[in-house]
């Protein structure tokens, strides 16, 4: 399988404490990858560090065979996170939020168009129904919604960014078990649309243990060092219970 993303011996230090130490990790095209662990376990900021956001203390984040603080703006949005602070503007409109994903694939004047009303209508619609909200909610501003609903908008908007990989950090909080399952589905299964395409390689921090039998392939983590990294069929319980 073709690599896309590496960790090299990545440490992050903070102050007097170590949040993750000597992660050695390779993720290759269309794996899907749960990533498990207590709270302050170096989960999110693995997630950080991955998509280049944070700059570890030692070590090297490799994109598709280039450091990932030397890749382009463009090649960087192929690299699509869901953060549990969504980042997503309260004072634009659904459609515009989601159009946000977009816009390293577009010049300034399709910016600007988007902030003055809604444009890629209809693109924007589908992406709301892979994520099981109605087409109408496009009108909506986000101040206006509720915390699982802003959480699918900002699934939709990276539907919309189309990248090559899914960097998640606690995706599925604020969804109900069955939202939970659905958006999961989405993104394990791929289902096809007629004009967006789902990333076929997923990355994602889960506290809810029972969702991880739907992945291939299991990291866990604790006290910032890995732990576990194996498919979930060969991983026993007892190693569970070391994690948690």
């Amino acid at each position: 399988m073709t690599k896309l993303l590496e960790l090299k011996n990545i440490s992050v230090y903070h102050k007097e404490n170590i949040r993750v130490k000597n992660i050695n990790l390779t993720v290759s095209q269309g794996e899907k990858i749960a990533l498990i662990g207590k709270s302050g376990s170096g989960k999110s900021t693995l997630i950080s560090i991955a998509n280049g956001s944070l700059l570890p203390s030692e070590g090297n984040v490799i994109w598709k065979g280039n450091n990932i603080n030397k890749i382009s703006k463009r090649e960087s949005s192929n690299i699509g996170t869901i953060w549990q602070d969504l980042c997503l503007i309260e004072e634009l409109n659904v459609a515009q939020n989601i159009n946000c994903g977009a816009l390293s694939k577009h010049n300034f004047l399709w910016a600007l168009k988007n902030l003055l009303g809604i444009i890629d209508k209809e693109l924007c619609q589908e992406c709301l129904t892979a994520v099981h909200l109605s087409k109408k909610d496009i009108y909506s501003y986000i101040s206006k919604l509720s915390g699982g609903q802003k959480k699918r908008v900002a699934i939709a908007r990276l539907l919309r960014q189309e990248p090559e990989i899914v960097l998640g950090d606690e995706p599925f909080s604020n969804l109900d078990p069955i939202l939970s399952k659905n958006i999961l589905n989405l993104l394990i299964n791929q289902r096809k649309y007629y004009s967006i395409k789902i990333p076929e390689t997923i990355l994602i921090s889960l506290h809810q243990i029972n969702l991880i039998n739907n992945f291939d392939r299991i990291i866990g983590l604790k006290d910032g060092k890995i732990l576990i990294d194996r498919p979930f069929l060969d991983i026993k319980s007892s190693e569970l219970d070391l994690i948690f």
